[in-house]
């Protein structure tokens, strides 16, 4: 049993750690709220720059369209592109897309397909090259960066299509979380190259408009597709933020909780056993007063 000077320190213990898990979830939300604005802000950017490209992948040549659009026509050498967080304390946000990836990694290699991986955050980028280190083909440090902007992601989409070109990989996959609510995150994959559009059921029942374009759709998707691969990982890279900061909230409110409890529970026993202990003295005293 703990002597009453272990369970002081303890109670101290436990109570420095509510107030650090307390700070923690305080700047997370403050964050949060940043975060999600940003987020919220990008979806209909993208999601109508999404239905343009739609508009006009449809009315391409699959001949002539630009590779990006039409692939290299294999699906052989897949390059998985995994965003997770430079820092940790923030529940299962990194290890849910981790997840995610692993499967996919593992399904690809069932079927035999070469997988590489490229991270984007130190927590992916560590879980990941315990079992695929030798899949490894780059890693994007973005810890020094306070707030993500559209530079960071033209630098990444930069990078991921040079190496589309010199022949590297015949398809891009981008793992993040979606931002749903701060107990829901989301765990994504989304398919950057050759490009895929996907609309909603409102859309896709819409009748169909027409368009002429000038120049020619293959002229405009060659230059607006590697826009849209950069726009599409800006994205990403928002609804991740907005996620993790979510997540760390949670996790430290959890946590704040919890050393509520242990502190109460703590408490208990502390005075249960000073109790104990003032009762054995008064039983010593008294036996010795009888004795004389």
């Amino acid at each position: 049993m703990p002597s009453l000077k272990d369970l002081k320190i303890r109670i101290n213990s436990v109570k420095s750690t509510r107030k650090i898990t307390k700070a923690m979830q305080m700047v997370a939300a403050a964050k949060l709220r940043r975060a999600q604005e940003a987020a919220e802000a990008a979806r209909p950017y993208a999601e109508r720059m999404n239905a343009v490209l739609a508009n006009l992948a449809r009315g391409a040549n699959p001949d002539t369209a630009p590779r990006l659009l039409r692939g290299t026509g294999s699906d052989r050498v897949h390059l998985l592109i995994v965003a997770t967080a430079e820092r940790g304390l923030c529940g299962g946000f990194n290890s849910s897309i981790v997840r995610l990836a692993r499967e996919r990694i593992e399904r690809l290699k069932a079927e035999g397909k070469q997988v590489k991986i490229l991270t984007i955050g130190r927590k992916g980028r560590e879980q990941l090259k315990r079992e695929y280190a030798d899949l490894f083909v780059g890693h994007v440090d973005l810890s020094g960066v306070k707030r993500i902007g559209y530079a960071n992601a033209h630098e990444i989409a930069h990078d991921i299509l040079a190496r589309f070109e010199g022949g590297e990989f015949d398809v891009a996959t981008l793992f993040y979380a979606r931002f749903k609510s701060v107990i829901s995150q989301v765990p994504t994959a989304q398919q950057l190259i050759p490009a895929v559009f996907e609309q909603d059921e409102a859309a896709a029942n819409a009748p169909a408009v027409v368009y002429d374009y000038e120049p020619e759709e293959e002229a405009i998707l060659a230059d607006l597709l590697p826009r849209s691969v950069a726009t599409q990982i800006f994205a990403g890279l928002l609804e991740n933020a907005a996620s993790e900061q979510g997540a760390r909230m949670s996790a430290m409110d959890n946590a704040t909780r919890n050393a509520g409890e242990m502190i109460d529970k703590l408490t208990i026993e502390y005075n249960r056993s000073r109790q104990a202990a003032i009762t054995k003295e008064l039983i010593e005293i008294i036996s010795g007063a009888e004795a004389l």
